[in-house]
């Protein structure tokens, strides 16, 4: 197969956390023989200083024709301690999702046995803990009419029956793809937004009999996200709750540097980890690359290419079985290796396997 990807690094360890995720994409190119064809393209606080836009044309086109898109963060320090900015590096994100019609967020949760003790969690809560959480991504308060002066600020929680509709129905063709269980996360106890959610899976529970569903107020999700994961399937909810519980999932995994996630929609697919460009770290080869490799399994999935994803799935499991593994996550006493040692440690895998 021929894949044409479009590579965007962005800021912090973006770039040298993609130099591996690459890297991975080629090992496995070779072992298929498959053919990809990449093209670099700036984002986020990087194309601000350079063309004053965190998401211009030229890297929208270049998105826009791709088959799918591998990106690593956005963000920077000095746009995150300036509230008076007027363009951030996060708004050249949004529009990426906007532009492209990525509405569907899908973001797979899962333990790790070797790194169990690295959650804050018991061991025996978190023990097979395997979940997605889909996310819409296009709507809700990060869309929405927003207003700020000297005195007060609003950000409107706006979603439409299509809008709310079609995400639902990617949360329920996943549950049937896995243990036919959803669970619809809102707060239709106090929001007009979620009374609207629940109103149409209400209506829509009915299409998919094979599917157990259950709903739950957002506040209490989290706490059961913390307290029972092994409950949950798949999740789906709206934007802004669907951001702060995908990162609250990084504490069943032990670390955020382990989670990969695909947004798919009206074009291109996007194929991203869920953490930060932590700046502080950049240039120090400490940053784990395992989200962003992780991301690259998913996108050959995309493509149905299922042995492709399996083995850097298995490279991936391997390398954290051996101890070969960034700081964050090693254990004590161990070897220290950096991003570039456990990228490099992942190819070799994939390249003898």
């Amino acid at each position: 197969m021929k894949l044409n990807i479009a590579v965007l690094a962005g800021d912090g360890i973006g770039p040298e956390i993609m130099v591996q995720g690459v890297a991975v994409m080629d090992a496995i190119a070779e072992k298929f023989n498959h053919q990809i064809v990449y093209k670099e393209a700036i984002c986020g606080a990087d194309a601000i200083n350079k063309v004053g836009d965190p998401f211009p044309e030229e890297t929208f086109q270049i998105c826009k024709e791709a088959d799918a898109v591998l990106f690593a963060a956005v963000g920077d320090p000095r746009y995150d301690n300036d509230p008076t900015a007027k363009v951030r590096p996060e708004q050249g994100l949004l529009a990426m999702r906007k532009k492209l019609g990525l509405f569907a967020n899908i973001r797979p949760v899962q333990t790790f046995k070797c790194l169990l003790h690295k959650s804050p969690l018991k061991d025996e809560l978190i023990a097979g803990a395997d979940f997605i959480c889909i996310r819409e991504l296009t709507g809700g308060m990060y869309f929405g009419e927003k207003y700020q002066d000297n005195d007060k600020a609003y950000d409107t929680n706006y979603y439409t029956r299509p809008e709310i509709e079609r995400i639902l129905k990617v949360g329920y063709e996943y549950a049937r793809k896995r243990r036919h269980h959803l669970t619809v996360i809102d707060k239709a106890n106090i929001l007009a937004s979620s009374r609207l959610w629940r109103q149409i899976a209400k209506e829509i529970e009915s299409q998919y009999p094979d599917v157990v569903t259950d709903y739950m107020f957002v506040d209490y999700a989290s706490m059961r996200m913390l307290a029972e994961p092994t409950f949950f399937d798949v999740m789906v909810t709206e934007n802004t709750f669907g951001d702060i519980l995908t990162d609250e999932g990084s504490c069943i995994s032990g670390s955020m540097g382990l989670l990969p996630s695909a947004s798919t929609g009206e074009s291109t697919p996007v194929f991203e980890p869920v953490h930060g460009s932590w700046p502080q770290a950049a240039g120090k080869n400490i940053a784990n690359p395992l989200a962003q490799i992780l991301s690259a399994a998913m996108l050959f999935e995309y493509f149905d290419l299922k042995e492709e994803g399996a083995l850097i799935r298995k490279a991936v499991d391997a390398s954290l079985d051996n101890n070969i593994r960034t700081p964050e996550i090693q254990v004590e006493g161990g070897n220290q290796y950096g991003t570039r040692e456990v990228g490099e440690w992942i190819v070799n895998y994939i390249k003898n396997a």
